[in-house]
């Protein structure tokens, strides 16, 4: 176990400084002149000059890419160039507010779905299925822009259920009145294809031969579909969550911003319209190091899910 830890830590380094190359590449060759972005509107050479000389802009491409590479390590971005506020005090205080929202939609994602999988694969070829997955595929064809302004219309304005705007300092007042509608709204998006997915999992293996044996010895379906096949139908939902993450991240753009909520999401939007650099790059890296770290604990999760399952 310790050595698959290893050898894994090892394989995410050329991860990591592909991702460091890519997004140097991007923002120093096709980004445009930062220098120019802070001065404004009023072009002064001397200005310009000075900006370049403190954003080390002026030393070569090795060099720059270099001090990367220590912003990176040692998770110093340096200052937002819009507030000047330090970049990894601004992450530190931002993602809690995202993972309010955005644990709660991945669990309750996998909650929903996994349990609406397993009743319509039971009831499979039934007009339940049916319908079921016909909702499914409606709901798939839906934009989250179109969901939100239904919702904040009907949910927030009409029925004044849900407040439409803003965010707090009380976890709890966050958790029960400002997050429940972004919540349902993103899981309005997420549950569909993820149900969908679910059940081709889980039908698949009660078609296997050790369900059928698990039936001929006498087994209750209710112990074939939740002991046996839930269990091996887990290891492709696991796999399928971890992918969910970095998708997560890109709904809450919308989401935060829409909402006034002061996360990651409205951040990285607000950077992109500021072209603020660093706060850019440190949230991009962030998530990389996040899906890299979530990968591995879902590959030491297989072998919880399934002793069978060897860690190589």
């Amino acid at each position: 176990m310790f050595a698959f830890i290893v050898r894994r830590v090892l394989q995410m380094i050329p991860t990591v400084i592909g991702a460091i190359l890519l997004l140097f590449i991007l923002f120093n060759m096709f980004g445009g002149d930062p220098a120019n972005i802070l001065v404004g509107k009023i072009q002064d050479p001397e200005k310009i000059a000075a900006i370049r000389a403190s954003l080390g802009l002026d030393q070569p491409w090795w060099v720059q890419l270099w001090f990367f590479f220590k912003q990176v390590i040692t998770f110093d971005f340096g200052n937002s160039w819009s507030t000047n506020e330090p970049v990894s005090h601004l992450i530190a205080h931002r993602a809690p507010v995202s993972m309010t929202i955005m644990l709660q939609v991945w669990l309750l994602d996998a909650v929903i779905a996994v349990s609406l999988a397993m009743a319509v694969a039971y009831k499979r070829g039934s007009l339940t299925d049916r319908a079921i997955m016909g909702i499914c595929t409606a709901a798939m064809s839906i934009s989250l822009l179109l969901y939100v302004v239904v919702g904040q219309y009907t949910l927030g304005f009409k029925l004044d259920l849900f407040p439409v705007l803003g965010w707090s300092d009380s976890f709890w007042m966050n958790v029960t009145r400002y997050a429940p509608l972004p919540v349902m709204l993103l899981l309005a998006v997420s549950v569909a294809p993820s149900l969908r997915l679910y059940r081709s999992f889980i039908v698949e293996e009660t078609n296997q031969d050790y369900t059928r044996t698990a039936r001929a010895k006498g087994a209750g379906e209710h112990r074939v579909m939740f002991v046996h096949v839930l269990r091996n139908a887990a290891i492709p939902i696991a796999t399928y969550m971890a992918m969910q993450v970095p998708q997560l991240f890109v709904g809450s753009f919308l989401i935060e911003k829409v909402f006034s909520i002061p996360g990651l999401g409205q951040e990285i939007v607000e950077s992109v319209m500021r072209s603020d650099f660093p706060v850019i790059k440190a949230i991009t890296i962030s998530i990389v190091i996040l899906t890299m770290v979530i990968n591995l604990v879902v590959d030491l999760l297989y072998k919880a899910l399934d002793p069978r399952v060897e860690l190589k």
